[in-house]
């Protein structure tokens, strides 16, 4: 199984968590053309386009300025699930890795990303912020950062699976979207997280979005290789409900 997640929008870099190996994001190239675009635009600039406070904006022009290619470990290039804060990555809980739980990670786990298009959990990041549905003209021709990727990131999965294999998809929508899953010829499943509130079941998105790092966790744990064991998930008293679920979208209430 592959797992697809999205990032978080916060990376803390003075986070500290021994890996047994790091290794080289895919589309360095790409990234690098981005931020060399990216790096032109001032805090006011960002402000409006990232629709942040002047703090964080101001934050993001000093990092896009003094980026570099994350090609080494350092105080300012470190592994991605290590750094990435969050709900998702607060349910992913890597502090609780061993070297095994990180090894079946890097090979299972795929972190998508507005700057560098997908990720391995132990690939090298230089902190930035670029989220997938910024509506940021790239070029008069690329309109935003779905044009960018194009089917990049949908070929760049698709050559990882094997014949048969099986796509988890915890992403949002958002960064989902950029796989452009229609053109994948492999079965995927979308989990989805709901609460009991006021007589019927419903997402509430800080939940589901620790739902989803948990649920990451829990395959990562026990190594799980087939989709139908996801169903025994029970983490934060979620349970797999048969009846609300189709074939694809498979549901977990509490």
């Amino acid at each position: 199984m592959k797992i697809l997640i999205s990032p978080a929008k916060s990376i803390d870099m003075t986070i500290d968590i021994p890996v047994p190996q790091v290794t080289t994001a895919q589309f360095l190239k790409e990234a690098d053309t981005l931020m060399n675009k990216l790096s032109k635009l001032s805090a006011g600039k960002l402000e409006k386009l990232m629709h942040v406070s002047r703090d964080i904006a101001e934050l993001n022009v000093n990092r896009n300025k003094n980026w570099t290619l994350p090609v080494a470990l350092s105080e300012t290039s470190k592994p991605a699930v290590t750094v990435f804060t969050g709900e998702v990555y607060r349910g992913l809980n890597v502090s609780s890795f061993d070297t095994a739980d990180f090894l079946y990670a890097n090979e299972n786990l795929r972190i998508l990303s507005g700057l560098y298009g997908i990720l391995k959990p132990l690939d090298l990041l230089y902190p930035y912020r670029l989220e997938m549905g910024t509506k940021w003209a790239i070029t008069p021709k690329t309109k935003n950062l779905y044009d960018f990727w194009g089917l990049k990131l949908n070929k760049a999965l698709t050559d990882e699976l094997a014949t048969g294999e099986v796509i988890i998809n915890l992403a949002s929508s958002e960064y989902f979207k950029a796989i452009q899953h229609k053109q994948l010829k492999h079965r995927l499943i979308t989990p989805v997280f709901k609460e009991f509130k006021n007589g019927e079941y419903k997402v509430i998105m800080t939940y589901a979005k620790n739902a989803r790092g948990s649920m990451a966790h829990y395959i990562i744990k026990n190594k799980l290789s087939h989709p139908e064991d996801l169903k025994a998930f029970d983490s934060d008293g979620y349970r797999f409900d048969a009846n609300l679920s189709t074939a694809d979208e498979w549901v977990f209430t509490r």
